[in-house]
């Protein structure tokens, strides 16, 4: 091991080592300002946050691989001819070191060329489901809704299922469940439904609102479930647009009288009650 230590060393250049981490440490200074100019810039145009997104996580990946080969050149000699001879060797002994170091910075590559999600997409991805922050060297961060960050491995997203809510857009879809009681008036708790949903100052009205109309068996009793969807204008929006239809629903079948699964039955419970004392 010493020894294999000191042939490596010969083909250092120990005197351009400073001006090597001189250029390093410029380098990932002026990436950091780049990419935080880039967040400010998306953060002011909302309309184009992801396209800025994903030019930060391309350009993260350049100034990386940039800057590895300007420092390795500067500091390696390369006129030797047995540098060439232990090259192999050293590659073997660096891959097998950093096998799953290298395969999730593989992996990384793939994921910006194929592009199975972007970076500012609502992913749910082993059991996580939040927005991509970072497509990084290693791996891939993501901010849950109760934001949690976190970190997963490059390589896992190539052997394991991954859903992306907005795919690339800064739009996406929203489905609402509402749950009535088997007896209530469906048609007038859908117009109620979609009367919240369509005014919602969340709401994305360029492309369509459906509604879904269903009768499930739940516990011991049938309900009835009026499932809207809908886009919401901002996929970062996507829960507060969901709690302010939820809302305005539930105000508005409290004051018409249109009665939830629990509250039809519980008073059918009560009236069987009151005819067997009668």
């Amino acid at each position: 091991m010493a020894d294999d230590a000191q042939q490596l060393l010969q083909f250092i250049d120990v005197q351009r080592v400073p001006v090597a981490i001189g250029i390093l440490a410029g380098g990932l200074v002026l990436n950091r300002l780049a990419l935080g100019f880039l967040d400010d810039l998306g953060e002011r145009f909302g309309n184009h946050r992801l396209l800025f997104k994903k030019i930060s996580a391309l350009l993260r990946f350049s100034v990386y691989a940039a800057l590895f080969a300007i420092t390795a050149s500067s500091v390696l000699v390369l006129e030797s001819d047995a540098l060439f001879a232990l090259a192999g060797t050293i590659g073997v002994a660096v891959g097998f070191a950093f096998k799953d170091l290298l395969a999730s910075l593989m992996a990384g590559v793939i994921l910006l060329m194929d592009e199975p999600f972007q970076v500012g997409d609502r992913v749910a991805f082993g059991g996580y489901y939040g927005e991509i922050s970072e497509i990084g060297l290693r791996s891939v961060r993501m901010i849950t809704l109760d934001d949690n960050l976190v970190t997963i491995p490059n390589n896992k997203f190539l052997n394991e299922a991954s859903a992306s809510a907005n795919a690339g857009a800064l739009d996406c879809m929203v489905v609402i469940p509402f749950y009535l009681g088997a007896a209530e008036d469906f048609v007038a708790a859908r117009r109620l439904i979609e009367e919240a949903t369509a005014t919602s100052r969340y709401v994305f009205l360029d492309k369509p609102m459906t509604t879904l109309i269903a009768d499930e068996f739940m516990g011991e009793r049938f309900v009835t479930v009026v499932r809207v969807k809908a886009y919401v204008f901002d996929a970062r929006y996507e829960k507060a647009f969901a709690s302010d239809v939820t809302e305005r629903v539930k105000l508005a079948f409290r004051t018409t009288g249109i009665r939830t699964p629990d509250q039809q039955y519980r008073d059918l419970d009560m009236n069987q009650r009151e005819a067997r004392s009668a």
